[in-house]
C-alpha cells in the first residue's frame, strides 16, 4: 500500500528560511533510511506559497490567486510517498519524520486502481 507522509509548512519555510542544520540531517537520515528499507518511492520538499498559485474553476471559469496564502498550518511543506505493509508501518515511518521536523506530521493513504472495485469500502460512509 502507498501512503503520503506530508510535512506542514510552518512561519520559517513560508517566509523563505532554511531549517537549522540539525533538522536537515534529521530528515536527510529518515528519507537515508527509506530509501535503504527499499519503501520510498520519492521525497520532495515545496517552495513558499509566495511563490506558488492557486487555480479555482468554476462554471468554466478560471480564476488564479497568486500565493502567499495566509493559513500557515494549511500549507504542505513536503511530501514522501511510501510503499508499506500496512498503515501502522508508514504510522511507524511518519513519527521518525515527526520527531525530525520536532512537529507534525500527516498520513493518509494513496488512492490506488483497486479501490475502484466493487468490494472496496473506500468511498462509502
Amino acid at each position: 500500500m502507498r501512503y503520503m507522509i506530508i510535512n506542514k509548512a510552518d512561519e520559517n519555510s513560508e517566509a523563505g528560511r532554511m531549517v537549522s542544520q540539525e533538522v536537515a540531517e534529521g530528515v536527510g537520515k529518515v528519507v537515508e533510511d527509506l530509501s535503504k528499507s527499499g519503501v520510498l518511492l520519492f521525497a520532495e520538499g515545496v517552495h513558499r506559497s509566495s511563490l506558488g498559485a492557486r487555480v479555482k474553476v468554476s462554471g468554466g471559469k478560471r480564476t488564479v490567486t497568486d500565493g502567499p496564502f495566509a493559513e500557515t498550518k494549511e500549507l504542505i511543506g513536503g511530501v514522501i510517498v511510501v510503499d508499506v505493509r500496512n498503515k501502522d508501518e508508514a504510522i511507524e515511518w511518519a513519527a521518525r519524520l515527526a520527531a525530525a521536523l520536532d512537529g507534525e506530521v500527516e498520513v493518509r493513504r494513496v488512492v490506488e486502481e483497486a479501490d475502484f472495485g466493487p468490494d472496496s469500502d473506500l468511498f462509502q460512509q
